[in-house]
Formats: structure tokens, sequence, C-alpha cells
């Protein structure tokens, strides 16, 4: 009894600090009581400890700063000026960002890396009741989302301070910036130890694994062969390729068959998760706001497809590039990702308003519609565009009674084996410009035959860039694809968003074929032609959130190096 009041009060202790700290990077405290001041006794304790690392820690990422982040600056999503949020389609964020955004995912991603250190804490401290096994998993757990936060983190931020223990760390004033490097050389660590520590199966259906630990493992490899701007370093192409290879080969994991049923809850609802998905959000349909899934909200055009009042995604959509892609005649048989992806008019979608038949998208809405105006402007014209279908699978109704207002019931999709199946194919091609090879082929292949598409013979690394824009779109991938590219090749990854056409569109019809006319939205919002906006080096990284910059302007301060010594495992 004794030991449990001590590892109840320590624990106690180091939420009160954490509340008290003015380091946003350590205030940060668990969003549901469970994951702290909780003595965990047995192993069952333990996993319900960390069960919130799924879904309210990441409350804040996922929905707008996902989707802003992730699509609309990564050039999948179209996006109006409302609250500013135009700036992350002409890569004008600043650090007082209105849409919010900026601020939410920052402060969410600290979140997890401040939870997870929590939760390993109170696991260090269970009691014996808990097995050495239960433990190791849970920490594994831990570790494993303290890496996943960091991906983002360091592909958004750059340089971030590395935080291991937040009881440790909070009286350290010497806490700085850390050198990207160090960031990437953290994650490796955490993910190296969480996959020697996790089962192949799931402790509970849609909880992470060894095969999620291998795979992350190798997305974290591949990266790292990119900092410093010439060519990637073979070392860690080859550890990539490995740990991929392992998931591929061994895991005994597939594709499900129907990429379209990965975005309807009938198939997948809730907690319940296809086997590729490695790492997803797992939300609670009937739980409180910091546990549901809002995405739906954001990205259904219409809220007759919700029946809870919500869908305000009139203003999303695909991009021209995306819009482009799926036009093009070379590429109309990959309908399967097209259908799941968005909606274009005069196509059925039998999964939503099932009861009636499906949804239907009227294409009078598309015959002289009106347009966006420019982004500078904010102002929104009418609905002449391909809207999101991803992620928008329809009412209570179309859902077995499950989800309501801002609370969807299907799980949030971080990390799925088709992304293995690429990085794999992208490690074995390396720094060669193509490659025959039938391992890469297989793998790249399986995705592009599983959404209906012929297979290649020979692939380069713009195959294997382009075939993930498709593959994730909407699924807050493509920024982050980006950067990964940039970090070896900058002057081909700049020029590819300098020369991309992030400008409006209007989808017309004529006889029942529909034609898009590509509109330069600079100056008059109905001249025919492109947009396109500038990146340069000074703008790959996202500026800091201004809060947090007063509270901690040390974050301005050249990085240095972290001393990895002071981290245990």
């Amino acid at each position: 009894m004794k030991q449990k009041m001590i590892t109840l009060i320590l624990s106690l202790i180091v939420i009160l600090i954490m509340q008290g700290c003015k380091k946003d990077y350590l205030n940060r405290p668990p969003l549901d009581s469970p994951t702290a001041g909780t003595f965990y006794q047995s192993n069952a304790d333990i996993l319900n400890g960390t069960g919130p690392l799924y879904n309210g820690s990441w409350g804040g990422y996922n929905g707008t700063s996902l989707q802003y982040i992730g699509d609309v600056l990564g050039g999948n999503s179209l996006a109006d000026n409302y609250n500013g949020r135009g700036a992350y389609l002409s890569f004008s964020v600043t650090s007082t960002d209105g849409s919010g955004a900026l601020q939410s995912a920052y402060v969410a991603l600290w979140s997890v890396v401040a939870n997870a250190n929590v939760v390993a804490y109170n696991i260090r401290n269970a009691a014996p009741g808990a097995s050495q096994a239960a433990r190791k998993s849970g920490l594994a757990e831990c570790y494993f989302m303290r890496a996943a936060a960091y991906y983002f983190l360091a592909l958004d931020w750059g340089a971030v301070p590395i935080i291991y223990d937040n009881s440790l760390q909070l009286g350290d004033a010497s806490i700085k910036r850390n050198n990207l490097q160090d960031a990437w050389q953290f994650m490796i660590n955490d993910l190296t130890w969480a996959k020697n520590n996790l089962a192949a199966s799931p402790a509970q259906p849609g909880r992470i694994t060894k095969w999620s630990a291998e795979g992350m493992l190798a997305r974290a490899y591949l990266v790292r062969a990119g900092l410093g701007g010439s060519g990637r370093k073979q070392s860690d192409l080859d550890s990539a390729k490995f740990y991929a290879g392992d998931v591929c080969n061994n895991s005994g994991l597939s594709l499900l068959p129907n990429y379209y049923d990965l975005f309807t809850s009938v198939k997948f609802s809730g907690n319940v998760t296809p086997q590729e998905c490695l790492f997803g959000l797992l939300w609670v349909p009937s739980g409180q706001w910091f546990v549901q899934n809002h995405m739906q909200a954001n990205l259904a055009y219409d809220s007759k497809i919700t029946q809870t009042g919500d869908g305000w995604g009139g203003s999303f959509g695909a991009s021209p590039s995306l819009l482009k892609y799926y036009m093009d005649p070379a590429n109309k048989a990959d309908s399967i990702r097209r259908k799941a992806t968005i909606f274009l008019p005069g196509v059925s979608y039998p999964d939503i308003n099932a009861s009636n038949g499906g949804w239907h998208v009227d294409t009078t809405l598309f015959n002289n519609a009106k347009i966006y105006a420019p982004a500078t402007t904010g102002s929104f014209y009418g609905n002449d565009h391909a809207f999101v279908k991803k992620y928008v699978i329809g009412s209570p109704a179309d859902n077995g009674g499950l989800g309501g207002q801002q609370n969807e019931n299907i799980s949030t999709y971080i990390f799925r084996l088709a992304d293995v199946y690429l990085l794999y194919a992208d490690a074995i091609l390396g720094n060669s410009a193509s490659t025959s090879d039938p391992e890469a082929l297989k793998y790249y292949n399986a995705v592009r035959t599983r959404a209906g598409i012929s297979a290649k013979t020979s692939i380069s690394y713009a195959d294997i860039f382009q075939e993930k824009k498709i593959e994730f779109a909407f699924e807050g991938h493509a920024w982050y694809d980006w950067k990964q590219w940039y970090y070896f090749d900058p002057a081909n990854a700049l020029n590819y968003f300098n020369t991309q056409n992030r400008g409006a569109y209007n989808i017309s019809y004529n006889k029942g074929n529909p034609f898009v006319t590509y509109l330069d939205d600079t100056n008059n919002p109905q001249s025919i032609g492109e947009r396109h906006y500038s990146i340069t080096s000074n703008n790959t990284d996202l500026p800091y959130p201004e809060s947090d910059l007063l509270v901690a302007p040390i974050l301005s301060a050249p990085p240095v190096p972290f001393d990895f010594s002071k981290v245990t495992y």
C-alpha cells in the first residue's frame, strides 16, 4: 500500500509540474486521466494506460491540421482562404496562422510526446503484479508513439528539442532545439527498442505490433538517408531495405483486396481496422469529444451526407494536379482509387445514403457553376470541383447507428502496409535512376494491381513518388513525402512545387461528358491558365507558433547536439 501511494504521488507530481511549466513541449498533461495518477497493478492496467495514446493525445492533429499540412500544403487538396488557410496553398504560413492548424498540430504532437513519457514513467513504476513482458510491451507502445510524433515534428519544424523524460527535463534550463540528425537518431533508437519488445500480433485489435515498428523504422532510415541534400546514404538505404523487406516478406500481412473498402465503415468501424493498417488512431464513436473522429465534419461537402448537421468541406477538393491525373485518359483504369478518393459529378456512391440506393452527385451543380475567387480574397462562389470522398462515410444510419455530429465511426490511418511496399521499392532503387529489381517491382506493382491498373517493368523515383501521391491522397501524406524528397534532392523537389498548378478549376459538362477548365486565379478568377506559388529553402520548415516563441524564445536559438547518454530504456 505504501508503494502504491508513493507511485501515485509521484505520478501526480509529474502532472502538476507539467501543468506549471512554460515550455510547451513539456506542458502537455495527458488528455484523459487514466494515463496519470493511476497505479498499474496488473497487465490489464498497463494495457488500459497506453490506450489513450491511440486517440486523445492525437486529437488536435487529426482533421484540420492533418488536412491543411499534409494535403493542402502537400499539393493534393485545394482550399479557399477562410481564416487564412489559403496560406497552406501558397506556402506562406506564418507564426500567427489564423486557421489554427499550425498551433493545433504543434500542441497535439507535443502532447503525444509528453503523454508517452508520462505513461512510460508510470509503467516503469508499476506494481510487481504487472509482468515484465507487459511492461516491455507497454513501454514499446510509448516509445513508438513518441517516435511517430517526432516524425511529424521533425519534418514540419526541422530541428526540435528532444524530450525524453518530462520530470527530469523540467528543471533543465539548457533545453534547446537539437540537431535534425539527432532527432532522427532518437526516432530510430525508440523504434528499435519498440520492434524488439512488441509481439508480432496485436495485444488488442488495432494496436501496433513488431511489424508496425519495423515499418516505421524502415521509413525513418529512408528519410534520414537523404539528410544532407546530395544523394542518399547507402548504409541507411540498406537498413530501410532490410526492415521494410522483413515486413513485406515475413509478416504474413497483405493488402486488403478492395481499396474502396478501406474507407467505409461497413467493413472497418471504430477500433476494427484492416490488417494493412500498421498504425491507426482508434476513435470511440460514443466517447468524449477528444476521443471522437471529426474528420468527416471537415471534409463532407454537404450536410445531407452526414445527416448530423455538420459537413463543412465544400471548400476542399482534389487539387488541379490530383484531378489532372484522374482526368487523363491514360489513367482511366485507376477508377477504384478515384472513386474512393473524390466525389465526381455523375457518379454514385453506394455506401452513402445506402437505404435510399446510394449517393449520386448531381451534374447540374457543375454546369455553369461559379468558381473560387483568388486564394487571397477568401471568397467562395460555388460547387465546381471534385470534392473529397476519402473518410466521408455517411450518416449514422449508414454506419450501424454509430457516430454522430463531428463523430465519425472509422479509424484514421497513419501508416499502412502499402506505405511499406512503396518505401521498400524506394530503398531498393536507392540512388539509381531506375530499377527493374524483381523485389522492388513485386511490391510496387502490388499497390497498383490492387487499384486495378497495369504493372510496370521498370520504375524511377518519380514513379514511386507519384504512386504515393495517388495511393495516400487525403491521408495527410503528401507534404511529408515531398519533404523526404527535398532532403536528398532539394533542387528538383523545389522545382516540383514551383511548377505545380495550385490554382482553381471549373468542372463543366457537355452532353454528359465532364471537362475541366484550369484557371489562373491571380487577378481575374475566371482567366484560363495555371496558378503557381513559390517555395524556397527558406520556407520548407513551418514557423513555430507565435504563442510558443513568446514563452520559449530559445526555440529561435541555433540547434545543438543531443547527449544520448542521458536516455535509458
